[in-house]
């Protein structure tokens, strides 16, 4: 399945695909302060595959904290989180933010709290490199 989204723009384009029907797939609402203030919904699936594409490379605002593990993208014309990446080794592994998709509502399982506050860096990265989706990120 193929799912399409982006910020309201049109500066950053996602397209998300994943084998797992959006009505089955997990919804995490992370706790930390960032997604708290954004009510942010993400999924992942570490067998899937997301695309990220940069309409207009200066439009993108990446902001890191905490650990700093991982690039939160927003559009800096919009305002609209559109997912986070962690780079790796040349890799990058991604969660994309369920209201940043086309068919957001389709994502309907009661979302799960998931705090994270407990890890360290390194079980951060693994934990990332475990479940979130494997990622391209192209600028044209």
């Amino acid at each position: 399945m193929r799912h399409n989204g982006g910020c309201h723009c049109g500066a950053i384009e996602v397209t998300f695909e994943s084998a797992i029907a959006p009505e089955a797939m997990e919804v995490r609402a992370c706790q930390c302060s960032f997604c708290r203030k954004h009510a942010s919904l993400a999924v992942s699936d570490p067998a899937g595959h997301l695309r990220i594409t940069l309409r207009d490379p200066t439009a993108v605002q990446r902001y890191r904290f905490g650990l700093s593990t991982a690039d939160y993208f927003l559009c800096r014309r919009c305002g609209v989180y559109v997912a986070a990446i962690l780079e790796e080794a040349g890799q990058h592994y991604a969660i994309v933010i369920v209201n940043a998709l086309e068919e957001a509502g389709r994502f309907s399982q009661p979302p799960l709290a998931a705090d994270y506050s407990h890890e360290d860096e390194a079980a951060r990265r693994r934990r990332r490199r475990e479940r979130w989706t494997p990622a391209v990120i192209e600028a044209p």
